[in-house]
């Protein structure tokens, strides 16, 4: 249909033939898979220093593969290029055409009315980078465009890129806050479904490899990508749909092996964690699971994705992805085959996960017989 769905009080499986209705309030959003028409949006975090406002400048200035129309955030750390966006620009319609086709334009005040007046020339792009400098939690953006008409008509969630500074990055992740919070680096690490690693070319062979297996705990499902000077290769951060439910899909097998977890002694406060096992689901077990999870822990899980078989809905494989309390859930594009192990599948990144607690509760849901039924 193409259409994004905001579903207030309705339970998480309304796609399932379930008999029962479980009312909630907590807010979920259903999208339709099919948004091949619907313009990219890549949204990129990182700190002051990273690289951002040169990885835009390599967009605007000097690549030429791509028509990229780039938002840059007016709290950004510079104006781009030293006045490249002037600050005559009094409207967020107001763009800097370049001359390899990109655009560049200054978010001031509400990004839907800048992205609703984008609308009618959004074909002329291939893609939007919208560069959200300081930004630790990109979930209000992920939200405003999943759940607001005038944009999931128009646009999708492409990615989120983490921009990380492979010389200070590590310092970054060990600041400490003063109440105990969870500190804005580690958020954008686990947030990312890909992370550049920058300024590689400043650190030893064995200091990179160090960062790397960190990041790994913290977020062994994005794809680490090393640059040097913001120099991306723009097709392995762009037009993936790697923010996709589906993308789940494409994991590594050995994501979800226990064994390589515990490989690495993780004293890191935000982890990721894999789980996997064969069974079908009860629909309404897993409902109050996941409705209780997210009551309890939405602000502690940064983002869960799924891969499900449920009892009772033959060939069909659902899929779902969440950020914090926001969850997509549909069936995904193609069914489970014949000869496929039903294997279920989950991910979780967040604060003071516990793998046993998630596995026991998630496994409690497992439909059974009952034998007691003549």
């Amino acid at each position: 249909t193409g259409e994004t769905v905001t579903a207030r009080h309705c339970t998480l499986l309304s796609h399932l033939d379930t008999s029962k209705d479980h009312t909630i309030t907590i807010t979920f959003t259903m999208a339709a898979t099919d948004n091949v028409d619907l313009t990219p949006i890549t949204v990129i975090t990182g700190f002051l220093g990273a690289g951002k406002t040169t990885l835009v400048n390599y967009i605007l200035k000097e690549q030429n593969e791509w028509k990229i129309c780039v938002l840059e955030n007016e709290f950004g750390e510079v104006a781009i290029d030293d006045g490249l966006v002037a600050e005559s620009l009094d409207a967020p319609e107001d763009l800097i055409s370049m001359d390899n086709g990109c655009v560049c334009c200054s978010i001031r005040g509400d990004l839907v009315r800048t992205l609703g007046q984008l609308a009618a020339r959004r074909k002329d792009f291939d893609a939007i980078l919208l560069e959200t400098t300081g930004l630790a939690d990109p979930a209000p953006i992920v939200y405003t465009i999943q759940t607001n008409p005038k944009m999931s008509d128009n646009y999708r969630i492409d990615s989120i890129v983490c921009l990380a500074d492979c010389k200070h990055l590590g310092a970054h992740l060990d600041e400490k806050k003063p109440d105990g919070s969870v500190n804005e680096a580690l958020q954008q690490v686990a947030f990312a479904d890909k992370i550049l690693l920058n300024k590689v070319d400043l650190v030893t062979a064995e200091e990179k490899k160090a960062l790397e297996t960190r990041l790994k705990v913290i977020n062994k499902f994005a794809t680490v990508i090393e640059t040097e000077k913001s120099r991306a290769p723009l097709e392995k951060i762009m037009g993936l749909n790697s923010f996709n439910m589906e993308s789940i899909l494409s994991y590594d097998p050995g994501f979800f092996d226990e064994e390589s977890e515990k490989k690495i002694h993780n004293l890191e406060l935000v982890q990721s964690v894999g789980i996997k096992f064969q069974g079908d689901l009860h629909a309404q077990y897993f409902n109050m699971f996941m409705m209780d999870l997210l009551r309890e822990r939405a602000a502690d899980l940064y983002r869960t994705k799924g891969l499900l078989s449920f009892h009772g809905q033959g060939d069909t494989k659902f899929v779902f992805q969440g950020v914090h309390e926001q969850i997509n859930f549909g069936p995904s594009q193609k069914p489970w085959a014949a000869d496929e192990v039903r294997e279920n599948k989950f991910v979780f990144i967040g604060k003071n996960l516990d793998r046993k607690e998630l596995t026991d509760s998630l496994m409690a849901c497992l439909y059974k017989e009952d034998k007691n039924v003549a």
